[in-house]
């Protein structure tokens, strides 16, 4: 189809202006075999009690030209939580913390990506532990980014997530400030473009 002459410069800029508008973000899959959600506890100052959550997923959408744009929230399953002592673990999972039964999943969404450098960011979102939810701040590292050693043609992204979060800010203050309240959490994970 032939367009008029008098639109052909309108045209022109139109497409222009697309093409320089950034992609869009991509879903990722998180590889769950290279991923950990970890966080630790001073306990009354004599030592540091280090946790896990073993089951937990993401939904990633990334975009390496515009990483603004990119997106990710995460879902840990509470009663997953390892702290390496079965009696302590049960005691978390009560309603004296983290009420599993009545709030079986934390979540993490996130509202916004500042880009601090072509490897740092700070991504800020919400996070609901117990039914309660506080916007928070996490820094963002990308690691590396690469094709997979497995298959050459996937390409593979890293990063580490870390922060800190209060916990009696999500109503999960007992023994607090014996046991300290406030809880270094990190994240590592490795994803690729889903398939």
């Amino acid at each position: 189809m032939r367009l008029p002459l008098a639109f052909a410069p309108a045209f022109g800029l139109a497409a222009g202006l697309l093409a320089a508008l950034p992609a869009a973000a991509e879903p990722y899959a998180m590889d769950r075999s290279h991923a950990a959600v970890i966080f630790s506890v001073d306990h009354v100052g004599f030592s540091v009690i280090h946790g896990r959550f073993n089951d937990f997923s993401a939904d990633i959408d990334y975009d390496p030209e515009n990483l603004a744009g990119s997106s990710v929230s995460f879902t840990l399953q509470a009663g997953s939580i390892d702290t390496g002592w079965d009696a302590r673990d049960q005691h978390i999972k009560s309603g004296d913390m983290l009420d599993v039964e009545n709030h079986p999943e934390i979540t993490f969404v996130s509202k916004s990506v500042e880009v601090i450098s072509d490897t740092q960011a700070k991504v800020t979102g919400e996070v609901t532990i117990k039914g309660v939810t506080n916007e928070e701040t996490f820094d963002v590292t990308l690691n590396k980014t690469g094709p997979s050693p497995l298959d050459p043609d996937v390409t593979v992204v890293g990063f580490t997530i870390e922060g800190e979060l209060d916990r009696t800010a999500y109503g999960v203050d007992y023994f607090a400030p014996a046991v300290a309240a406030t809880m270094p959490v990190r994240i590592d994970l490795e994803a690729s473009p889903a398939k």
